[in-house]
């Protein structure tokens, strides 16, 4: 990976020097099919034609390429060995002209890790699926270019491939000929007939968000049309994609029911026609991310295809997404940013209007109760971390533009969005963002060119509110001070603001403190008579510095509770009174308002992470109160919570009482539920989770087998492989149960979820070949690797894992190393030695961080990650155990 990074000062000096006119790719993917015929990786032919400007002539740049090998080089019309320009990252360019034409014939090669063109053999029926993945800088990977977003130009793509297989790209594509020569690439070999498809010239684009996708995929087409006032009308077709072996479950008619609500929203409110003619979406196997926006070719993860009963919860999430994307053909492709210090200025953007097109264009009209309960809990941790960043974040290179797609870069700035619209007004927003799309269309901007559009339609100063929102880190408290009078009547409010607190360790400095100007809405809740909480008060205020009285809400009756972000309007934690907290304690589950309720859950759980609330006490109020949820995101939600307040900050002498009780609380809630219910299936899932002693585990496996039933409970074949995880990790499943299930289940996804239980076996062995075949072999895809680490580090086997913490710190370099920079997040994050959660691993995590000072500054951000999460739950426990000391 080291020769592989690009500095932003390298890609300055390059878009200073250099511009780009057009290119023009063809690809040969007929090798995907057949036997593998090399010793080497199985490659593909990428002959690239690149047509730029220099303004300086005699100048020397270089372009990118990631290829096993490369068979020609062409400068205008000068050819150039390539063993003396090419290095196996970089291409050398010597004496530029004033106008240059680049031609680079590669053999590349076909990616298993999600990066590049990604191959993939369906195991049920031997088809063979491709598809790109490039973000941030792996379409070097496919073609030669130049690898850096600001180098923007059109592009014409050709794609040779099998003849039974059709292709897609950004633009509008047709199947010209067929063709029948040999195949010089490693991989298939031989003579072999296949059809060329040539795509229509694009827009001008980033290269990263070029896209080739090719395989006999499953196709389900429709249209989107609009005629707007002026009388013009737009017609945009609709595609959607997926394996064969899931077209049975693909609900193609909901995905562009979505689509066309997203068409719809965004037309009226952004006034900039769709500008990528044709709408393809994609849904490919091993993806590593939710999706891409790839302008006319949208990519999803498959699993974004139901297999069995989900709740409404997984719809809910995937029309998120696919507004998400669709946000990004405005914010992210037709404006695009500079370099990826300005992230966020797709990413925040999209995060924001997937969740604002969600609630004013679909049936999912709770959407912002979602981004309250779950995006911003992953906003909340990002920036408590020691790697926490402004929202516009100073990235040095690639390295660090790859580990910058974090909370921050996502929900924090959507929700600093979601401030700016309660600072300036949604009218005033949104025509900012109008101004900004005609302004800048097809070019790039910084942050700048957004606060300068912004400050013309609200007529505000935008530069105080940018320095104290996107410039600088940390998540600030918001606590409630209440006086009462002698009559019992409210006398003084007032809401007083802290700054971040510390992430640091000896390896990380503190993000200063920032005290910051918040538009918040401070509610008053009393119970009623019949036990509800209700909101009787309510006052919007701007909250600026240490302390600020809220005058309006003086001479209110005095509150059982107060919520200082009622209506989530600013980025903040929530803190409680005394009073507010006992509230909570005994009546959470009698308040009537959802997004009240879920920003009370959410603030809870920020007070078990921080050491201020008992693990215990957090599980004991989801006992208590989760079964009168009605939202199922917060229900799921609570179930994650609940479990990693068990698993992280239980101090460990409760855990197994703790266990018990889930368990128990789980199965109760199961039997109590609606028939048939989404809440009973979540409950089910719940359950599989908490269950470890005899009976449950006898309980699961009737459920299975048909020897037990519950009502309504509909046992697919998704609830199957859940059902059998805990079975597999306390070594109730054995191998021969798990190759029945996938004899039973013999697909892509029967095989994730079969190699994840494998690896949850409570075995010596069974670890010792897990580790093997992730930290010392590359044989796995990135599917693979990952359902491999899933089922290693299970919370029930502590002991047996405890051996791997040495060599943990031992292997991360290496694979950082020899692996793809995908793997290496994979393998570091998901192998650290988070369950040895003891004083001497956060010791051996610092000396690894003391001895590798020099180690690549990614690696050494993610090994501060884990250290500051184990350091987080070291203090939980210590909080819980006091509290255990205390009750005994």
């Amino acid at each position: 990976m080291p020769g592989e990074n690009l500095s932003r000062d390298e890609a300055r000096e390059r878009a200073a020097l250099l511009s780009v006119d057009a290119y023009e790719v063809s690809l040969d993917v007929r090798s995907a099919v057949g036997e593998d015929t090399g010793d080497g990786p199985r490659t593909f032919r990428s002959v690239t034609t690149i047509r730029f400007r220099c303004n300086e002539p005699g100048a020397s740049s270089f372009a990118d390429l990631l290829a096993p090998s490369v068979t020609a080089v062409s400068l205008n019309g000068r050819d150039l060995d390539p063993s003396e320009v090419f290095d196996g990252s970089r291409i050398l360019l010597e004496d530029l002209a004033a106008d240059n034409e680049l031609v680079v014939d590669a053999q590349c090669a076909y990616s298993r890790t999600g990066e590049g063109l990604h191959r993939f053999v369906d195991p049920e029926d031997g088809e063979v699926y491709l598809y790109t993945q490039y973000e941030p800088a792996d379409s070097r990977r496919v073609f030669a270019n130049f690898e850096q977003p600001d180098l923007k130009a059109p592009f014409r793509f050709e794609v040779r491939a099998p003849e039974d297989w059709t292709v897609w790209s950004n633009g509008v594509g047709e199947r010209i000929e067929k063709v029948r020569e040999a195949l010089p690439q490693k991989g298939g070999g031989g003579r072999r007939a296949g059809g060329m498809w040539r795509f229509a010239e694009t827009k001008p684009i980033s290269t990263y968000i070029t896209c080739v996708v090719a395989g006999p995929y499953h196709q389900v087409t429709d249209s989107y049309e609009r005629v707007f006032e002026d009388g013009t009308r737009l017609e945009i077709p609709l595609g959607a994609l997926c394996r064969k072996g899931l077209a049975k479950h693909f609900d193609a008619e909901d995905v562009f029911l979505v689509t066309k609500q997203g068409l719809d929203f965004f037309h009226d409110h952004f006034d900039y026609p769709y500008p990528f003619g044709k709408y393809d979406q994609a849904f490919v196997p091993e993806y590593n991310l939710g999706a891409m926006e790839n302008p006319g070719m949208v990519t999803f993860r498959e699993e974004y295809i139901f297999r069995g009963k989900v709740t409404q919860a997984s719809y809910e999430a995937r029309a998120n997404v696919i507004l998400h994307e669709m946000a990004h053909m405005w914010f992210g492709d037709l404006v695009t940013m500079e370099w990826w210090d300005d992230l966020w200025l797709k990413e925040s953007f999209a995060d924001f209007m997937g969740s604002f097109s969600l609630v004013g264009a679909t049936r999912f009209t709770d959407g912002w109760i979602t981004f309250a309960n779950r995006r911003k809990a992953w906003a909340y941790r990002a920036d408590q971390l020691p790697s926490t960043h402004p929202v516009t974040a100073d990235i040095r290179d690639l390295q660090d533009a790859k580990l910058n797609f974090d909370g921050i870069t996502y929900a924090k700035g959507a929700s600093v969005l979601k401030q700016l619209v309660a600072y300036v007004g949604q009218d005033a927003f949104l025509e900012g963002a109008r101004r900004y799309f005609k302004r800048h269309a097809y070019g790039n901007t910084r942050l700048g060119d957004l606060l300068a559009v912004l400050e013309e339609t609200s007529g505000r100063d935008m530069g105080a509110w940018a320095r104290s929102w996107l410039q600088t880190a940390g998540v600030n408290s918001l606590t409630p001070q209440v006086v009462l009078g002698a009559d019992g009547r409210i006398e003084e409010l007032a809401v007083v603001q802290e700054a971040a607190e510390s992430a640091a360790s000896a390896h990380a400095a503190p993000p200063r403190g920032e005290l910051r100007p918040h538009r918040v809405a401070v509610g008053l809740y009393q119970r009623s008579q019949v036990g509800a909480l209700e909101r009787y008060a309510r006052a919007e205020t701007d909250v600026a510095g240490a302390r600020t009285v809220v005058s309006e809400l003086a001479g209110a009756d005095a509150p059982d509770l107060v919520l200082v972000n009622d209506d989530d309007l600013t980025y903040c934690k929530i803190r409680f009174d005394e009073t507010s907290l006992a509230t909570l304690r005994e009546h959470l589950g009698g308040l009537t308002d959802p997004l009240a309720r879920a920003l009370c859950w959410s603030a809870l759980w920020n007070l078990t992470r921080d050491a201020l609330l008992p693990a215990r006490d957090f599980v004991g109020l989801v006992l208590r109160f989760a079964g009168r949820e009605t939202d199922i995101g917060v229900l799921q939600m609570l179930h994650a919570w609940a479990e990693s307040a068990l698993v992280h900050y239980a101090a460990p002498q409760w855990r197994e009482t703790g266990r018990r009780a889930l368990a128990e609380g789980a199965l109760a809630e199961l039997r109590q539920a609606e028939p048939g219910s989404e809440h009973q299936l979540a409950w089910a899932r719940f359950f599989a989770t908490a269950a470890s002693a005899p009976d449950d585990l006898e309980l699961l496996k009737g459920l299975l087998d048909g020897t037990e039933e519950i009502a309504g409970l509909e046992v697919d074949q998704e609830l199957r492989w859940a059902f059998l995880a805990p079975l597999a990790a306390h070594g109730v499943a054995d191998e021969k149960v798990l190759a029945a299930e996938l004899a039973r289940d013999d697909t892509a996804s029967g095989k994730r979820h079969q190699v994840r239980c494998l690896a949850a076996r409570p075995s010596a062995t069974v670890k010792a070949e897990a580790w093997e075949q992730v930290v010392d072999s590359d044989a796995l895809s990135n599917a693979l690797v990952e359902a491999t680490i899933a089922g290693f580090g299970q919370a029930s086997q502590r002991e047996l894992l405890a051996p791997y913490t040495p060599r943990y710190f031992e292997a991360i370099e290496r694979v950082w190393t020899e692996r793809s920079i995908q793997i290496g997040m994979d393998v570091v994050r998901g192998l650290f030695p988070a369950l040895q959660d003891s004083p001497e691993t956060l010791e051996a995590t610092d000396a690894w961080l003391a001895a590798h000072e020099g180690a690549a500054p990614a690696l050494r951000r993610l090994v501060l990650e884990a250290r500051d999460d184990l350091a987080r739950a070291l203090r939980g426990q210590a909080c819980d155990a006091a509290a255990g000391t205390s009750a005994g």
